[in-house]
């Protein structure tokens, strides 16, 4: 009876206590980040305050696009919803989150360094938004980050070499965006990006892409215009003085005429 008593006991116990405790960083990312979206289809109409405080039931989450692990939130996929809004920066509270999809949508704005300093991050898939701004440096804080999909935005600015310090990136799409400058050599000798990856962006140049092409004046260009122009002003004030010699030859011939003129014939 003693054991039959334990397992009933355990039994009534499990069931009345929750199985894992709320994460208050939790809440305070899902605020946030609900309070900088703008859901015109109202497919977010579960997101409310009182479903933050305790968002996970075990594995799954009352939350649309949410799912859970020990009583966090690891993954949010709310991709192809017609979001619009920014990015919150208080993404960073989501410490447990492992992956982050976005994309497919109309956020606007830049990324904020702090939302993506996640320590756990595997998969971040931003991509087919209206995002502005720079690629975040702080990317490489996330050893973790496996997949970084940044296609078919407005990212301006030069790709940041840390993210060739991520060893286990084995995705990475920059295409479409108004990136410019080199490709760092730690990212473009890696044989997994070929050209797509960085494709659509002209002001992207090296390896893999074609080499930055010499659209300026060189140096030697400039030397040889100003040689040029020196020797031109040169001619042309020799061109100058040989009129003006000309014209003042001409000038004392029609006065020497005129005195021969006005003198008497012996």
């Amino acid at each position: 009876m003693g054991v039959y008593t334990f397992l009933l006991v355990s039994l009534l116990t499990s069931a009345i206590l929750p199985q894992s405790t709320p994460d208050p960083d939790d809440e305070a990312c899902l605020t946030h980040l609900s309070e900088s979206l703008v859901d015109p289809n109202n497919n977010l109409r579960n997101w409310t305050r009182p479903t933050f405080k305790a968002p996970c039931s075990g594995l799954t989450s009352y939350l649309h696009g949410a799912t859970c692990n020990n009583g966090g939130i690891y993954k949010l996929s709310l991709s192809n919803l017609s979001l619009q809004g920014s990015l919150s920066p208080f993404l960073s509270n989501c410490t447990n989150l492992q992956s982050l999809d976005l994309s497919s949508n109309a956020l606007t704005g830049p990324i904020p360094p702090a939302a993506v300093a996640l320590p756990n991050l595997a998969v971040l898939n931003l991509s087919a938004n209206r995002l502005s701004g720079p690629i975040p440096p702080q990317l490489a804080l996330c050893a973790y980050l496996n997949v970084i999909d940044l296609h078919d935005n407005l990212l301006s600015g030069e790709i940041p070499p840390q993210l060739g310090l991520l060893a286990r990136l084995s995705a990475f799409d920059v295409s479409y965006n108004r990136l410019s400058g080199p490709i760092p050599g730690s990212l473009g000798n890696l044989t997994r990006f070929n050209a797509s990856s960085y494709e659509g962006n002209k002001g992207l140049y090296g390896f893999p892409l074609p080499p930055m092409k010499n659209k300026g004046i060189s140096i030697l260009g400039i030397v040889g215009i100003g040689l040029g122009s020196g020797l031109l002003s040169l001619v042309l004030s020799v061109g100058a003085v040989c009129v003006w010699l000309r014209v003042s030859e001409h000038k004392m011939g029609v006065e020497e005429g005129k005195i021969g003129n006005l003198m008497p014939d012996y």
